[in-house]
C-alpha cells in the first residue's frame, strides 16, 4: 500500500486503499483455500470500487471456528505451506468459548509489528521512554506484538512475566519505566496492590497507561479512576488477535480513537440486516486487514459496536475516529426489564464509587424476564450503605432497579488480562 498518513486526503487513501484490496485479493487467490471456497474469484478479481468490495460476503467468527474444527489444528485460512509460518497465537475464547488459533508468515508479522509502530507514532513516544509489560507472555497476542514493534523501534522494553504484582511493582519504580501496557482492570488492580504496599506510583515515573483488551480506557468513569490513581494518562487501543492492532486514542484527542486506515478498511454496518450505516450512528464493526497476507480476514465481522465521529478533527487528521471508542459486543448486550444495555454501563457507574475495589454482574435467565444481580466488593468494611448508594446510582441513570449486594473484601476474583466479570445463568 502506498504511504498513508493521518494527513493524507480521504480521496488519496480510499484511492489506496483499493490498490491494496485489489493487491491482497490477488495475494490470497487461488491459494488460500478457505477463500477460494467462500469468494468467486471472477468477481473478486474484477473489484474496480470500494463500494464494488461491500458485495463481498462477510467472514465471521463462527465460520473460522467450524473451519479449524473441519481441518485441525490451524484451518484452511493459510494463503502459504505451513513451513512459512513461523508465529502462533491464540485468542481467549470469551465469546465462543473455543480459542481461534493463528499463524503469521515473517511478512505478515512485520506488517502486524508495523501496525504498532504506526501506533507508537500516535500516541507520542519518545526516545527516552521506558515501557513495561507487566504480564506472563502466553499465546494472546496483544502485548507480544506491541513489545516486539517496541524493541524493533529502539525503545527500552521490559517484560514483567514471572512476577507477583508487589515485585511488578517495584520493578516499574526502580527502572523508571514511563509507559505502562495493561488492561484496565489489572493497571486497576496494580494501583489498589500499591496502596496497600504503600507505593506511591502517583509519584513515580510512568507519564502514560496504554490500555488494551477490554472496554475501561473510553469509560470517562473507568479513565479518570486510572488517572488520579497513577498520575498519568491513559491511551486506549483496540485491536483483535485475529485481527490486529486497529485503533488508539492520539496524544492530545482523548475520547476518540483513531482508525489505523493506512492498514485497515473499515466498515460499520446494522448488525441484523448487514447494511451500511451513516457516521453517527452505533452499528457493528467490520474490517479487513489490508497487509496479513498469510492469515487474511476480509470484510470481517468483529462483534464490537462503534460509532464513527462526524466532527472535524481539530488536530486536522483525516483518518476515522471511533468517538467513545468501542461501545461494547454486539453479543454481550444485556436484556432486562425492557431495558437493553452493555455491561459498560454498569461500570461506568460503579467506577464513579472509589471504595468499590471490584464487581461482578450476574444475569438470570431463568425466567421469562431476565434478571440482574450486581455485586460489589469495597476496599474496606461491610459495603453495606455502599450497595445501596450504587443501586441509587443504577436506578436514577438507567431508569431500572437493580439488586446490590456487598462481598466481604479480597473475595472477587483478580484478573491479569480480559476480566470475565458478566455471569450468565441459563
Amino acid at each position: 500500500m502506498p504511504t498513508v498518513s493521518p494527513n493524507t486526503h480521504s480521496d488519496q487513501l480510499r484511492a489506496a486503499q483499493l490498490a491494496a484490496v485489489r493487491s491482497l485479493l490477488a495475494a490470497v487467490l487461488p491459494r488460500n483455500a478457505f477463500y477460494a471456497r467462500k469468494l468467486v474469484a471472477g468477481e473478486a478479481h474484477g473489484i474496480d470500487s470500494l463500494e464494488a468490495f461491500t458485495q463481498l460476503p462477510f467472514t465471521t467468527k463462527t465460520e473460522l471456528t467450524a473451519d479449524q474444527t473441519e481441518h485441525p489444528p490451524y484451518g484452511t485460512n493459510l494463503t502459504f505451506a505451513l513451513e512459512h509460518y513461523s508465529r502462533f497465537h491464540q485468542t481467549s475464547g470469551t465469546s465462543t468459548g473455543h480459542p481461534l488459533h493463528w499463524l503469521d508468515t515473517r511478512d505478515s508479522w512485520d506488517w502486524v509489528t508495523g501496525c504498532w509502530l504506526t501506533t507508537f507514532e500516535l500516541l507520542g513516544l519518545t526516545p527516552v521512554d521506558r515501557l513495561f509489560f507487566p504480564f506472563s507472555f502466553g499465546p494472546f497476542l496483544g502485548f507480544w506484538s506491541a513489545f516486539e514493534a517496541a524493541t524493533r523501534a529502539g525503545f527500552l522494553a521490559m517484560p514483567g512475566g514471572g512476577m507477583s504484582s508487589t515485585a511488578r511493582l517495584r520493578f516499574l519504580l526502580e527502572h523508571r519505566c514511563t509507559v505502562l501496557f495493561a488492561t484496565p482492570t489489572y493497571a486497576l488492580h496494580l494501583a489498589e496492590v500499591a496502596t496497600k504496599e504503600k507505593l506511591d506510583i502517583a509519584a513515580s515515573a510512568v507519564r502514560m497507561i496504554v490500555v488494551a483488551g477490554e472496554p475501561g480506557g473510553n469509560i470517562p468513569t473507568t479513565r479518570s479512576r486510572l488517572e488520579a490513581a497513577w498520575g498519568a494518562r491513559v491511551f486506549d487501543h483496540y485491536g483483535m488477535t485475529e485481527v490486529g492492532p486497529v485503533a488508539v486514542v492520539a496524544e492530545g484527542r482523548p475520547g476518540a480513537m483513531y482508525l489505523l486506515e493506512c492498514d485497515y478498511l473499515a466498515e460499520v454496518i446494522d448488525s441484523r440486516t448487514g447494511d451500511q450505516v451513516p457516521d453517527g450512528e452505533s452499528g457493528e464493526l467490520v474490517l479487513t486487514n489490508l497487509g496479513r497476507v498469510g492469515s487474511p480476514l476480509i470484510r470481517y465481522r468483529t462483534g464490537d459496536m462503534v460509532r464513527i465521529a462526524t466532527s472535524p478533527d481539530p488536530s486536522g487528521r483525516n483518518w476515522r475516529r471511533l468517538e467513545g471508542g468501542i461501545l461494547g459486543r454486539a453479543d454481550d448486550m444485556i436484556h432486562v426489564r425492557g431495558n437493553n444495555l452493555y455491561p459498560s454501563a454498569i461500570e461506568a457507574i460503579v467506577r464513579r464509587f472509589p471504595l468499590v475495589a471490584e464487581y461482578r454482574i450476574h444475569v438470570d435467565h431463568t425466567n421469562p424476564l431476565a434478571d440482574l444481580r450486581l455485586e460489589i466488593e469495597p476496599a474496606t468494611g461491610d459495603g453495606i450503605a455502599l450497595a445501596e448508594a450504587v443501586g441509587r446510582a443504577v436506578r436514577d441513570e438507567l431508569y431500572f432497579r437493580v439488586d446490590v449486594s456487598a462481598t466481604p473484601p479480597g473475595t472477587l476474583p483478580r484478573f491479569e488480562m480480559k476480566a470475565r466479570r458478566v455471569i450468565h445463568q441459563n
